[in-house]
C-alpha cells in the first residue's frame, strides 16, 4: 500500500473516530491525532523481536528434546521449521516467539499426533473502517492513541520476564527510507507572506549583492562601492574571528582588502591604511589559529595549544560583545576605536604569533617552545606591559606544570615515563651491576646542544637527576619512603606561583620560576636524600667500610701490616714462591682477623705473576694488589677508580716498608778483613742516612698527609646532603691523597727518583750481605772470594746454617740467586760504597729541590715540610 493511499485512509479513520466539525479539521487536536495514527499504521522496516534470539531458543529446545530421550519430538520440530521457511514473512519471528512464550513443558506434554498436520497458509484479510466502527466505543475516544499502562495487570513473574527480554542485546532500529517524491515539506518551514518586508530588509543590508551597488563614487580613478562604517566594522570583526568575509580575502598566509569598497566620510588612502593595520593583526591571529590545528605529541605542547585555543576564544568573545554593542540602539561605531581595542586585547596574541613564527623556523628542538615562552614573558616584563606579562606567565606556568609531571614522577618514584621522549633522563639497560647503580643505570640525556633541557632549568637539572637516582637507590634497598605530607603537591606549588604572578606585589618572573621549581625539587630532594643518608650510615656500613679501607690500604695499624710484610719479604729474600695469590690471601686474612671492622670474606689478594729479574727491586710489588670488596651501596660512593687509587697508595707504602725491611734485616757487621776507619764510617753513615730517609718519608705520608686528609674528609662527609656530594667529597679526598703521596702524574719524576732510592736501599743490603759472606769465607780459608749460593753450599757442605728457617740471626738473606751478580773484583767494596753515597746524595737533592719547586707552584705546605725534614740530614752529617 502506498503512502498516499495510507494517508487518505488515515484521514478517513480520524474523521470517523473523532467526529469533529468541518471547521475544526485543522485544529491542533485533530492534527495530533492524525500524526499519532500515521505513526502507528506506517509500515515498519524491522520486526520487534530479535529473530536470532528466537532461532537460538528453538535450537535449544531441540537439544532439550534429545537430552530427555524425545528424539521424535526433536525431528518433528526440525521438520516443521524447515517446512515453515517456505511460508516465512516479516511476522514469523513474532509468531514463533509468541508460541515459545505460550509453551508449557513441551518435552512432557507435547503430542506427536498434533505435529503431523500440514501447515495451512493464512488467508489475507483486509481491514476497513467499517470493521473498526463495529467495535463500538472502544475506538471512539481520544485516549485510544495514548500509551497503555500494563503494570496494573502484570504479575511479578511477567515483569521479570519482560525485564529479562529487554536486557538482551537487540539490533539497533533502522530508520525507514522514503523516496523524495513521497516527502511532503511541512508548511511550518515556509515564511508566511506577511513577512516579506523583513526579508527585503535583510536582503537590503547585504551590501555584496549586485542590486545594492547603486551607490558609486568617482572621486578616485576606480569607482568604489560605498558602505556604512557599521558594515565595515562587522566585516572586520568577522575577519578577526577567522570567518570568511566579502571585503577581506585570505591569500596563503596573508589577508588582502577588496579596494572596491569605501566609506563616504573617509578617503581611500586613510581607509586602506586603517584596514591594513587590521589585516596585520588578523594574519597573525590566523597563524595562531592554524597552529592550534596542528597535532602535537609532546605533552606540554598539547597544553600550549589548548592555552592558545582558550585565549583565542576569549578574544573572539570580546569581539562578539563589541559587535553586540554596535547593534544596540544609540551606539556609536568607530573603526579607530575598534582598532585601539583590538590592539589592546590582542597584544599577547601577537606576541604568541611571533613566538610561533620563530618556533616554526626551528621545530627540531623539543624544549624550544618552552624557552621562547619564558623569554617572551621576561621581555614583556622588562617592557612594563603588565597585562601581557600576566597572560603569558599564566600560559607558561600551565605548560611548565605539564612538563614537570615527568620530573615529579622521576623525583618521587625514580621511574622514567616511557611515553615522554623529551625527558632528559634515560634508562641505561646495558649494565645491571648494582655497584654501578648510581653511575651507569641512568644517564642525563642533554641531547644535541642541550636541546632536551630548558635553558632556565639548567642550574637545577643535576639536583633533579640526583633526587631521582636517590629514589632508585632506596627502591633497591627496600627503603622507599611513604608518600606523606612532606611531599608537597606540584599542583599546589604551581597554583601558588600563578596566584603570585597575578598579584601586583610579586617577585620578578625569572626569580618566581626559580623559586617555584626549587620548591618542587626541595619537597622531594630533602626527604629522599635524608632517608638515603640514614640508610648508608646505619644499615649499609659506610663508616665501618671507611675504617676497613684505612686499615687495609692506608697503613693505619702498622703491627698488622708488619706481620704480612715479614712473611712476604722473607719468602722473597729466600727466592721462594712468595706471590702465590692463595698464600697471600691466607696470610692477609689471618693478619686482619683481629680487626672487627674488617669482613675477611671481602678481602682478596690478587697477583699477576712477578718477573724473575726484578726480585731485587721494589717494582716487583706492583704485581700484587689487595682487593677489599665493598657492599654494593658503598661501592657506588667509593668507585673502582678510587679503589685503584687506594691500591697505588698501599703499594707505595709497602715498597717503602720493603726497603726498610732489607736495611734492618741485614745489619752492618764489623768486617773481619781490615777496611780502615774511613770505610767503616762511610758504611755506617750511609746506612743511617738511608734509614733516616725511609723513616722521614713514611712518617710524613702516614702521620701527616694521610691522617690530616682523613680527618678533613670525615668532617666533610658528615655534612654532605646526598650521594653526589659524598662521591665528590671522596674523589677530592683521593685526589688530594694521590697528589700529596707523590703519585699524581705531574709528580712522576720525583716518584721515580724515590723508587730508585728504595732500590738503592735493597742494593746496599745485598752489598753488605755479599761482603759479610766473603769476609767470613776468607777467614775460613776459602779460596774463592765470590759468593757461593745456597744450592752450591748444600752440595759442598759449607755453612748449611743459612738454610735454617728457625735461626733468623744466622740467615743473612743469601738464599737467592740474584746476589750472584755482585762482585768486588772489578769494583772494590769501598769504591761501590762511595759511589752509592754520592748517588744517594744526588737523588735526595733532586727530591728536595723538586718538592720546593712544586711548593712554590701550588702553595701546598706539605711539600716544604717534607723538603725541610729531608735536609736535616745535612745538619746531622
Amino acid at each position: 500500500m502506498g503512502l498516499a493511499a495510507l494517508g487518505s485512509l488515515t484521514d478517513e479513520l480520524v474523521t470517523a473516530v473523532v467526529k469533529s466539525p468541518a471547521d475544526q479539521k485543522d485544529s491542533t487536536r485533530v492534527l495530533n491525532i492524525r500524526r499519532r495514527a500515521q505513526a502507528s499504521l506506517r509500515p515498519s522496516g524491522h520486526s520487534l523481536t530479535d529473530q536470532f534470539v528466537v532461532a537460538r531458543q528453538l535450537e535449544g529446545l531441540q537439544e532439550k528434546f534429545q537430552v530427555v530421550n524425545r528424539d521424535e519430538l526433536a525431528e518433528a520440530l526440525r521438520g516443521r521449521l524447515v517446512e515453515l521457511e517456505s511460508y516465512r514473512s516479516n511476522w514469523t519471528p513474532e509468531i514463533l516467539s509468541l508460541l515459545l512464550q505460550l509453551s508449557d513443558r513441551p518435552a512432557a506434554l507435547a503430542n506427536l499426533d498434533n505435529l503431523s498436520k500440514p501447515i495451512q497458509p493464512l488467508a489475507e484479510e483486509s481491514l476497513s473502517l467499517s470493521d473498526l466502527k463495529g467495535l463500538g466505543g472502544a475506538f471512539s475516544e481520544e485516549d485510544i492513541w495514548e500509551q497503555v499502562d500494563f503494570t496494573a495487570d502484570s504479575s511479578d513473574d511477567e515483569l521479570a520476564s519482560v525485564s529479562s527480554e529487554e536486557s538482551r542485546p537487540r539490533a539497533p532500529p533502522r530508520t525507514p527510507s522514503f523516496s523524495e517524491q513521497d516527502y511532503v515539506i511541512p508548511d511550518e518551514v515556509f515564511v508566511p507572506g506577511e513577512d516579506r518586508e523583513l526579508i527585503a530588509s535583510i536582503e537590503k543590508v547585504q551590501f555584496w549583492r549586485p542590486e545594492n551597488y547603486h551607490q558609486v563614487t568617482q572621486q578616485d580613478e576606480n569607482p568604489s562601492r560605498v558602505i556604512t562604517e557599521l558594515q565595515l566594522a562587522r566585516e572586520t570583526i568577522f575577519m578577526l574571528q577567522g570567518l570568511p568575509t566579502s571585503i577581506f580575502w585570505r591569500l596563503d598566509d596573508d589577508i588582502e582588502v577588496d579596494r572596491s569598497y569605501n566609506l563616504a566620510h573617509s578617503s581611500s588612502k586613510v581607509l586602506a591604511s586603517l584596514l591594513h593595520s587590521f589585516t596585520e593583526i588578523g594574519a597573525k591571529n590566523d597563524a595562531v589559529r592554524r597552529f592550534t590545528h596542528v597535532p602535537q605529541t609532546i605533552p606540554y605542547m598539547q597544553t600550549f595549544s589548548r592555552g592558545l585555543e582558550e585565549r583565542l576564544l576569549e578574544f573572539d568573545t570580546l569581539l562578539s560583545q563589541t559587535q553586540c554593542k554596535y547593534l544596540s540602539p544609540g551606539s556609536t561605531v568607530s573603526l579607530l576605536q575598534l582598532l585601539d581595542d583590538v590592539r589592546l586585547r590582542s597584544h599577547h596574541l601577537l606576541v604568541l604569533a611571533d613566538l610561533i613564527a620563530r618556533l616554526n623556523q626551528d621545530h627540531t628542538q623539543p624544549m624550544r617552545c618552552l624557552d621562547l615562552l619564558f623569554d617572551s614573558v621576561c621581555m614583556q616584563e622588562a617592557l612594563g606591559d603588565d597585562n601581557a606579562t600576566r597572560r603569558l606567565s599564566a600560559l607558561f606556568f600551565s605548560c611548565f606544570k605539564t612538563y614537570c609531571r615527568s620530573i615529579q614522577l622521576w623525583m618521587e618514584t625514580g621511574q622514567v615515563d616511557p611515553m615522554d621522549t623529551t625527558f632528559f633522563v634515560r634508562v641505561n639497560r646495558e649494565n645491571g651491576d648494582l655497584r654501578t647503580l648510581w653511575h651507569d643505570w641512568h644517564v642525563l640525556d642533554e641531547g644535541v646542544n642541550r636541546q632536551n633541557i630548558p635553558q632556565f632549568l639548567e642550574p637545577a637539572v643535576n639536583r633533579v637527576f640526583t633526587t631521582g637516582k636517590s629514589m632508585v637507590f632506596l627502591r633497591h634497598l627496600n627503603a622507599l619512603p611513604e608518600q606523606t605530607e612532606s611531599f608537597e603537591a606540584a599542583e599546589t606549588i604551581f597554583d601558588h606561583a600563578i596566584s603570585s604572578e597575578l598579584s601586583f606585589i610579586s617577585l620578578p618572573f625569572a626569580a618566581l620560576v626559580d623559586l617555584t621549581f626549587d620548591k618542587l625539587v626541595d619537597a622531594n630532594h630533602s626527604v629522599s636524600a635524608g632517608i638515603l643518608r640514614t640508610e648508608l650510615d646505619e644499615q649499609c656500613g659506610l663508616w665501618s667500610s671507611l675504617d676497613a679501607l684505612e686499615f687495609v690500604y692506608l697503613g693505619k695499624d702498622l703491627s698488622i701490616l708488619g706481620t704480612i710484610d715479614t712473611k712476604v719479604f722473607e719468602l722473597m729474600d729466600r727466592g721462594r714462591a712468595w706471590d702465590d695469590k692463595f698464600l697471600l690471601t691466607e696470610v692477609t686474612r689471618s693478619a686482619f682477623s683481629v680487626m672487627p671492622e674488617i669482613d675477611l670474606s671481602r678481602l682478596v689478594v690478587r697477583s699477576e705473576g712477578s718477573s724473575h729479574h726484578q726480585n731485587r727491586s721494589v717494582h716487583i710489588l706492583e704485581s700484587v694488589s689487595i682487593d677489599y670488596v665493598l657492599p654494593w651501596p658503598i661501592a657506588n660512593i667509593i668507585t673502582q677508580d678510587a679503589i685503584q687509587s687506594y691500591q697505588r697508595i698501599a703499594r707505595f707504602l709497602m715498597q717503602i716498608r720493603r726497603a726498610k725491611y732489607a736495611l734492618v734485616r741485614q745489619r752492618v757487621r764489623d768486617a773481619r778483613v781490615p777496611t780502615g776507619d774511613t770505610a767503616q764510617t762511610l758504611v755506617h753513615g750511609l746506612h743511617h742516612h738511608l734509614l733516616w730517609f725511609l723513616d722521614i718519608l713514611y712518617s710524613h705520608l702516614t702521620y701527616f698527609v694521610i691522617s690530616t686528609a682523613n680527618q678533613s674528609f670525615r668532617s666533610t662527609l658528615s655534612h654532605t646532603d646526598d650521594v653526589d656530594t659524598m662521591i665528590a667529597a671522596h674523589q677530592t679526598y683521593m685526589s688530594s691523597l694521590e697528589n700529596e703521596c707523590l703519585l699524581s702524574r705531574n709528580l712522576s719524576p720525583i716518584h721515580e727518583v724515590i723508587i730508585n732510592i728504595l732500590d738503592m736501599c735493597i742494593h746496599f743490603a745485598d752489598l753488605q750481605a755479599v761482603h759479610a759472606y766473603e769476609t767470613s769465607a776468607s777467614e775460613d780459608g776459602m779460596s774463592d772470594s765470590r759468593f757461593i749460593p745456597s744450592k752450591s753450599r748444600r752440595s759442598t757442605g759449607i755453612d748449611n746454617s743459612f738454610d735454617s728457617d728457625s735461626d733468623e740471626d744466622e740467615d743473612d738473606g743469601l738464599d737467592h740467586e740474584q746476589t750472584m751478580t755482585i762482585s768486588f773484583r772489578e769494583s772494590p767494596y769501598d769504591l761501590q760504597m762511595r759511589n752509592l753515597r754520592l748517588h744517594f746524595d744526588h737523588l735526595v737533592g733532586f727530591v728536595t729541590d723538586g718538592l720546593k719547586g712544586i711548593a712554590r707552584a701550588d702553595g701546598l705546605p706539605s711539600w716544604n715540610i717534607l723538603a725541610e725534614r729531608l735536609e736535616w740530614r745535612k745538619r746531622l752529617a
